[in-house]
């Protein structure tokens, strides 16, 4: 598998605080069948051009001579668009993209507006880039028919694959994605912590949707990083079994 989203560069962000516990959840990803994963810190839009901050280059100094063989460790940042990305060339961007490639992880705050997302994934495709949009499942104005808007513009995106199997309205989106056939990637926006992506593949193999889970773990993100076009994911037919079963769950927990 290939994750394309961690906060375990150390001590930049909200994730990992220390190098020793970055290696110590590489290590887990690895033995999960991580080969490759993309540090993508926190980054403003504002300083997006700029390239990463210093700190984060000194974290990467700190963290890379230490940390395992598996997984190859990838840069990237995931880019707030809490304002429009300034005036920049693609070459410049290209220092906070995913690996360098035209792909670019962005966010929004959770309360966006839909127009406010369309707009702003346009603006980055007119700069020669190709948005990834991380975790669409957290805003209220993600919705199958939206996603569709965004993905016909150019854009990408990508589920967290632990919030499949959750309660929160922000499951059901992420459930809703994955039916219609509207995921490019999935990832483990892991913080230092237990996510994983691994989480979302065996949500895949247990819907019996083993083609959907090659190409959201390892096919697409691996097209990401090699900077070439994605394969789009057929939908998958979450069984009903599944749904009573988490139901039931649910219920218990009432």
């Amino acid at each position: 598998m290939i994750d394309l989203h961690s906060h375990l560069l150390p001590g930049v962000d909200d994730g990992s605080r220390s190098v020793d516990q970055s290696v110590q959840v590489l290590g887990e990803l690895a033995a999960q069948g991580v080969t490759d994963i993309c540090l993508t810190p926190h980054l403003k839009a504002s300083q997006a051009s700029k390239g990463p901050p210093a700190a984060h280059d000194r974290a990467f100094e700190a963290l890379a001579p230490a940390a395992p063989r598996m997984p190859r460790l990838h840069r990237g940042a995931e880019v707030m668009l809490d304002r429009p990305l300034a005036s920049s060339t693609p070459e410049q961007l290209r220092k906070v993209t995913l690996g360098g490639t035209r792909y670019i992880l962005v966010e929004f705050p959770r309360m966006v507006a839909l127009d406010t997302v369309t707009n702003a994934l346009s603006r980055i495709l007119e700069l020669g880039l190709i948005p990834l949009l991380a975790h669409p499942e957290r805003y209220g104005c993600c919705s199958p028919d939206a996603v569709s808007r965004w993905r016909t513009l150019g854009a990408a995106m990508q589920v967290d694959g632990p919030t499949l199997t959750t309660r929160q309205a922000r499951g059901q989106r992420a459930r809703e994605l994955i039916t219609y056939g509207l995921a490019d990637i999935i990832a483990g926006d892991n913080h230092g912590d237990d996510r994983s992506m691994a989480q979302g593949q065996r949500f895949l193999l247990a819907q019996e949707a083993p083609e959907q889970a090659e190409l959201l773990t390892r096919i697409n993100p691996g097209a990401i990083l090699a900077d070439s076009p994605l394969t789009p994911v057929p939908p998958v037919v979450i069984r009903t079994s599944w749904l009573q079963r988490l139901k039931g769950l649910l219920d218990r927990d009432e």
